[in-house]
């Protein structure tokens, strides 16, 4: 077998792919999901951050990129620095609220939104992702997961972004 037969093959924009016909995109209101999971591995933010990025793009929503990417990185940095095991991302479409989730193996949650936190020392690492999630989120918490027979517990932590509808001046144009 020569190498050039080796090589996948793209199908055409209009074809088919393994006989499904081609589909027509998710309609914008339409709610839909997606779910990554990754291992305790230092480079696991910057792969969920650029599925993110990628996923908000495909389906429109870059208004909502850069605070989700930086939410997000935050969360699944705090999983994979701070617990001993595997964790995942889920994305939530429900027009107009985006619900970005990290799951990871820790059932320690972190306080409450709106508790007051001291700012940490302005040469410090840590201490500010509570602080961004206050700060950018429209709305987040966490819900402790027991363990169970369908796997480990743990713990989720989300965020919701809502998307802000057009001025009334650019729907007339």
């Amino acid at each position: 077998m020569s190498p050039e037969s080796q090589q996948p093959t793209v199908p055409a924009q209009n074809a088919t792919c393994a006989g499904i016909p081609r589909l027509a995109p998710i309609p914008f209101a339409e709610p839909w999901r997606y779910e990554l999971h990754f291992p305790r591995d230092p480079r696991a933010p910057r792969i969920a951050r650029l599925t993110l990025r990628t996923v908000l793009h495909a389906h429109g929503l870059t208004e909502l990129t850069e605070r989700a990417e930086l939410l997000t990185s935050e969360l699944a940095c705090n999983a994979v620095c701070h617990t001993g095991g595997a964790a995942s991302v889920q994305l939530h479409w429900r027009h107009p609220v985006l619900r970005v989730s990290v799951w990871d193996t820790s059932p320690a949650l972190p306080d409450t939104p709106g508790t007051p936190r001291p700012a940490p020392p302005p040469d410090s690492h840590n201490g500010r992702g509570l602080l961004l999630l206050d700060a950018l989120a429209d709305h987040w918490g966490g819900c402790a997961l027991e363990d169970g027979p369908w796997g480990p517990g743990g713990k989720t932590v989300w965020f919701e972004l809502r998307l802000t509808p057009p001025e009334p001046a650019a729907l007339a144009a």
